[in-house]
């Protein structure tokens, strides 16, 4: 079986995608990809790099995604499915590069220090 494969990360989400020829089916974790987000917006920014290089339908994507939050998740998918596109085809990432899909993001978040009501957030100063 023909099949492409792209790992993403964003914050502490990992994704790994599995791209194969199909008819635009999605699934996340064994679930449709619209009921796994629900109706959080910006999901529908993890298929983008699929519309960029005209491949919506051509493929059904088999998604698992584990850590972080829905949004990190998102990010993570995104990355994921353009790096197995490109894997598919070398040439397509003209298309991906500039529009900074292939670009891995390196924000974590800053760990809490002891002292400290978080990273950085200091306890209120009192004069007296």
């Amino acid at each position: 079986m023909e099949q492409y494969y792209g790992t993403g990360r964003r914050k502490t989400s990992v994704a790994r995608v599995f791209l194969r020829p199909g008819s635009g089916k999605v699934s996340v974790n064994g679930i449709e990809f619209h009921h796994y987000f629900g109706g959080l917006v910006k999901a529908v920014a993890a298929l983008e790099p699929l519309r960029r290089v005209d491949a919506a339908g051509r493929f059904d994507a088999y998604i698992t995604v584990e850590g972080g939050g829905k949004s990190g998740q998102v990010d993570a998918i995104q990355l994921g499915i353009a790096r197995a596109l490109v894997e598919y085809n070398g040439d397509l990432r003209v298309k991906l590069k500039p529009a900074g899909f292939l670009t891995r993001d390196p924000r974590e978040v800053e760990r809490k220090k002891y002292g400290k009501h978080k990273a950085r957030r200091a306890p209120q100063y009192s004069k007296r």
